[in-house]
């Protein structure tokens, strides 16, 4: 929610934003069947945009083809345009997503070179409004 309302803000100053989640992002580019559809679009999301958001790193793991688009996608970004990330992992943790893969410090040092790192601890409001939810439902169901 932290990324959407970011996003949301910018787009409310006038500054043009896309959110996509990292694993729409990467099937997207990967599904480009030539270099000439794949860099118009990595365009798409390197240089339209005001502000890229992409959430949900980590999540799954990507292989090595994969490390490298979202590589080719920040490094165009890096010090160009504003990029936010979300994930569920710590930086160190990031080598698990994209095994094998040469590029993740390198991917690493530009997604923080310049960041703000906001770290979220604590009970998950999913898990908690799940967990209302349902003492509401037993109570319910005692009456």
């Amino acid at each position: 929610m932290i990324a959407q309302n970011i996003a949301h803000q910018a787009v409310l100053k006038g500054h043009s934003a896309l959110f996509v989640t990292a694993s729409q992002l990467l099937l997207d580019l990967g599904a480009q069947d030539t270099s000439r559809a794949l860099d118009r679009r990595l365009r798409h999301y390197t240089s339209r945009t005001s502000l890229l958001v992409i959430d949900e790193m980590g999540y799954l793991a990507y292989d090595a083809r994969n490390a490298d688009l979202l590589f080719q996608v920040v490094a165009r970004r890096y010090e160009q345009r504003s990029l936010v990330m979300t994930t569920n992992l710590a930086f160190s943790d990031w080598p698990t997503i994209f095994p094998n893969a040469a590029c993740a410090t390198a991917l690493i040092d530009r997604v923080i070179h310049h960041a703000d790192v906001l770290a979220i601890e604590g009970e998950s409001y999913r898990r908690r409004e799940a967990e209302e939810a349902a003492t509401t439902r037993k109570a319910k169901s005692k009456r």
